[in-house]
């Protein structure tokens, strides 16, 4: 497996440290399966790591941004964001429809007691990460 440079901006192990231990445990899941993502893509050779409106994100050379974050107003659950003008979540809807729970074409929501599909997470995932290379593509090539 090829080696995967993280580029971490130091203020997100801060924002991490700020979580509930249960919170952080969960949002911990998703940064991994993230890099794991990264990692199994060939043409992705680095991944910054940093914070978008105060929230751990997560940059490629030709994906589109994917951030994760829990609200304290909304303490059972946590999400996993997507820019929103893209046609990323709408498409998530459409091929995993039975597996997730959206937010409008933004996000995928997760309960704290869910059991992650991560396979079908994974997808997602790697989706949002090559967006510029697939999104010509009819159902972005899933």
């Amino acid at each position: 497996m090829k080696s995967l440079k993280v580029i971490t901006n130091p203020e997100v192990a801060l924002i991490f440290n700020t979580y509930p231990d249960a919170v952080r445990k969960k949002l911990m899941n998703l940064r991994n399966l993230v890099l794991e993502s990264a990692n199994n893509i060939e043409e992705i050779t680095a991944l910054e790591e940093t914070l978008k409106w105060g929230e751990p994100s997560y940059l490629t050379k030709n994906g589109s941004t994917i951030r994760i974050d829990w609200k304290q107003h909304k303490p059972e659950e946590y999400a996993m964001y997507f820019n929103c003008s893209s046609r990323l979540v709408p498409t998530f809807k459409l091929v995993f429809k039975d597996l997730f729970t959206f937010e409008g074409n933004r996000a995928i929501i997760f309960k704290m007691e869910d059991t992650i599909p991560q396979e079908a997470l994974k997808t997602c995932i790697s989706t949002a990460l090559t967006y510029h290379k697939v999104k010509q593509l009819p159902v972005l090539g899933l």
